[in-house]
């Protein structure tokens, strides 16, 4: 499969009885810094080569997608689709391209070959550095509850980040490899968003996705991290499921989907409880939401423009969220926290929220975790939830803190 014709939209879903053995991760083995690369739980794409990026102008983004989309159809490319990272800040530069050249195969998880190991590579000795200290990142983390105390804010998301030198050229082939076959049922992507810079992760979570008039969003909020021992992980899961703090916190993000994606929908059906869902790392308190959509005008990024940023990764309310995050965090997170996907000129596409992740350019990574800050909430918590989702990452490096 070697032409944009073949896209995402038109692949079938995978047979369990029948899996096809070495389709994705003929794609994955395939991957080369510089190709977008994005593996689903619906399936595996790899775009390369030639590309018409999507402009930045005053036109909403859903706008600019639907005319790049447009004007590579009127060029004789057949099925175009648009692929590529939105940022946190949605009036940042988007790294949204049509390629010319996509290949799309059945998801990861599908095949068999996913199984085999991949072996550690790249240098060891990874120069780490957090920013902030943990220290400091569990001051702004007392700092939010106070002022939550105080009425000013119910939510706010807290990130830290961790800089990583290497001492020798970055292996992001192998990077992609150990992410990907960790975790095959989630959404693992390489993406390129400016010159010589790479986006790279597994993230867990799905903002939307729409197929047709079948709409389908996951958020997730409220977690704790994994443990090697059976029963314990067990304890932990179960515990969460019961947790107040976490279930108050997972219901607001809940609300805030649930209110985003009503207007666009004739039914739309938010299971009362969550469930949860597992990662190499982390429990997460889960819940499927599956509505019809009113009119095929309203694309999957359209829908995905009006839920971000969700309480899960901003805060509530949103705008006082956003300036306590810019108040509090010594960086601008650019696409962590934003949106990877993709999308086609019927309006299809899925959306991922860009979690799990890390920014690579030359000899340097930067892994960002954040962590949901409620009035309930504790620095010493909070700061090792971030460290334990840093693992998602760190065990593709071979890197511990």
């Amino acid at each position: 499969m070697s032409t944009a014709s073949q896209v995402a939209t038109h692949v079938p879903a995978a047979d369990p009885a029948h899996p096809a053995v070495g389709a994705a991760t003929s794609l994955l083995d395939a991957y080369a810094p510089g190709d977008r690369f994005l593996a689903t739980p619906g399936r595996t794409l790899l775009a390369h080569g030639a590309v018409r990026p999507v402009p930045h102008d005053e036109r909403p983004l859903d706008d600019r997608v639907r005319a790049a989309l447009a004007e590579a159809g009127a060029a004789g490319q057949p099925e175009p689709v648009v692929i590529g990272a939105i940022p946190f800040d949605h009036e940042a530069p988007a790294a949204l391209d049509v390629p010319t050249a996509l290949r799309v195969a059945p998801p990861l998880a599908s095949d068999p070959l996913i199984a085999l190991p991949v072996a550690v590579s790249g240098p060891a000795g990874w120069a780490i550095r957090p920013v902030p200290g943990p220290e400091v990142y569990g001051a702004g983390v007392a700092s939010a509850v106070e002022r939550m105390w105080r009425g000013e804010f119910s939510k706010v998301v807290l990130a830290r980040t961790l800089e990583l030198t290497s001492p020798g050229p970055l292996d992001l082939p192998t990077m992609l490899q150990r992410l990907a076959r960790r975790d095959p049922l989630g959404h693992t992507f390489a993406l390129p968003t400016g010159p010589g810079r790479t986006l790279i992760g597994a993230s867990p979570e799905l903002l939307v996705s729409r197929q047709g008039r079948q709409v389908v969003a996951n958020p997730l909020a409220g977690s704790t991290p994994r443990s090697t021992d059976l029963a314990e992980d067990v304890r932990r899961a179960a515990a969460l499921l019961e947790s107040a703090k976490d279930l108050h916190e997972h219901a607001v993000v809940v609300d805030a989907v649930h209110q985003a994606l009503a207007p666009h929908c004739t039914e739309l059906t938010v299971p009362a409880r969550p469930t949860l869902i597992r990662t190499a790392t982390m429990w997460h308190l889960s819940t499927t939401v599956t509505g019809t959509l009113a009119s095929l005008d309203t694309s999957a990024l359209a829908l995905a423009c009006a839920l971000h940023p969700t309480p899960a990764v901003c805060g509530t309310p949103t705008s006082t969220a956003r300036q306590v995050i810019a108040e509090t965090e010594p960086f601008d997170r650019g696409f962590f926290t934003g949106m990877v996907g993709w999308g086609d000129a019927r309006g299809d596409g899925e959306w991922v929220v860009t979690i799990r992740c890390a920014e690579a350019e030359q000899r340097t990574l930067r892994l960002y975790a954040g962590a949901g800050v409620v009035a309930a909430s504790e620095p010493e918590a909070e700061t090792a939830e971030t460290a334990a989702k840093f693992r998602t990452f760190l065990s593709a490096l071979g890197a511990e803190l």
